[in-house]
């Protein structure tokens, strides 16, 4: 190949833009003829090959970048450039082949932890081992995909004699720039150590019910270095990772979905307890929510002054999101059932009032008198 065959090209051009218009031709080249494949492997593979199609859909960019280095290989050395062009053309394809060896790696790991996580159903009531899988798995797939492409990167850069130089200098000075790169590493360095640990202890899972900072909602997204909680009034809260395995939060369905729910109300004290307690797990028994596993009816407080009982009603459901809706099913029922069929249990104020006898009615009169 020669410089004349490069017809778009002026006379006199320099090399490396004889390189640069080389490359990109076979690029486009490249481009186009994957373009055809893909089609054509479309409509001969059957639509029911999800993993065919999927590895279709991810391998576009790496078959792009494979068959553009693979041409550029072959056709470098017919092109008419000088020894110094080719050198740095040889250079960057070694790059863009370790670049692409661990684009492979990453996509071929992706591809294999997402076919096991396609196997849980989180979806489900009994979802804790399926949770505790995909937990672990896209924390994996988040910490392997930084490792290799920090790798990647790495002997990519280290194919270039500058790059190279500056890695051992870097690495082998304990100066002020390493301490400075350091101290600016620090809080990612924390936050991927936390999401390595979260990965094997796991204190809390994708859509565990949590309390962070007194703010409630479902562990929505665990990153690599962040937590996105989503709140009950659909606000997301972003979370560090480093803040979440140092600080203290509630975890509402670590062993288990189901909790129990309180309802607390007041009564007249001359109420009857013991039908009120029928009521409640009648009540109870009725409801869709409710799981069959406890309901209780206790005294919890008495008050002299308005002369009232305080009672609990405990109650269970499958998951919190149920037992929030079953205390307030409980909640509006019984004070519907006692406001309609029993009025007596209600809280009443109340005023009592003595008739005094003649004598204790002079007695402040005679005590006025005195004080005069």
């Amino acid at each position: 190949m020669s410089k004349n065959s490069l017809h778009f090209i002026p006379a006199g051009a320099p090399d490396w833009l004889i390189a640069v218009v080389a490359l990109a031709a076979i690029a486009a080249i490249a481009a186009l003829i994957l373009g055809a494949i893909r089609t054509l492997l479309r409509r001969i593979l059957p639509s029911d090959r999800t993993l065919s199609h999927t590895v279709l859909q991810n391998a576009g960019g790496i078959a792009q970048l494979g068959l553009t280095v693979l041409v550029a290989a072959l056709l470098t050395p017919a092109l008419p450039l000088d020894r110094a062009t080719n050198q740095i053309i040889e250079r960057l394809l070694f790059a863009s082949f370790i670049v692409l060896v661990g684009w492979v790696a990453i996509i071929a790991s992706d591809l294999a932890i997402n076919r096991y996580i396609s196997k849980f159903h989180p979806d489900t009531s009994d979802n804790l081992l399926a949770r505790k899988a995909i937990t672990k798995m896209r924390l994996l797939k988040r910490t392997v995909d930084v490792v290799i492409g920090i790798i990647t990167v790495g002997f990519a850069l280290m194919t270039f004699d500058a790059v190279r130089q500056f890695g051992i200098s870097l690495f082998a000075s304990a100066g002020i720039a390493g301490l400075a790169v350091g101290f600016a590493a620090k809080p990612l360095l924390e936050n991927l150590v936390a999401g390595i640990q979260l990965a094997i202890t796991q204190p809390f899972r994708i859509d565990d019910v949590v309390i962070v900072n007194n703010e409630w909602g479902w562990i929505e997204e665990i990153n690599s270095t962040y937590v996105v909680v989503r709140c009950w009034d659909w606000r997301r809260l972003v979370i560090p990772l480093s803040y979440m395995m140092t600080n203290p939060f509630q975890n509402w369905t670590r062993q288990s979905a189901q909790l129990i729910g309180s309802v607390h109300f007041y009564v007249d004290m001359r109420a009857d307890v013991e039908r009120i307690r029928k009521k409640v797990e009648e009540l109870a028994k009725a409801s869709k929510l409710w799981d069959g596993k406890v309901v209780n009816t206790q005294i919890t407080d008495v008050s002299e002054q308005s002369m009232t009982m305080q009672l609990r009603v405990l109650v269970t459901a499958g998951d919190s999101g149920k037992t929030w809706d079953l205390r307030c099913e409980m909640r509006e029922k019984l004070i519907a059932w006692m406001r309609d069929e029993y009025p007596d249990a209600l809280p009443r104020r109340r005023q009592e009032s003595y008739l005094l006898t003649s004598e204790e009615e002079d007695l402040p009169r005679q005590t006025a008198g005195q004080h005069r």
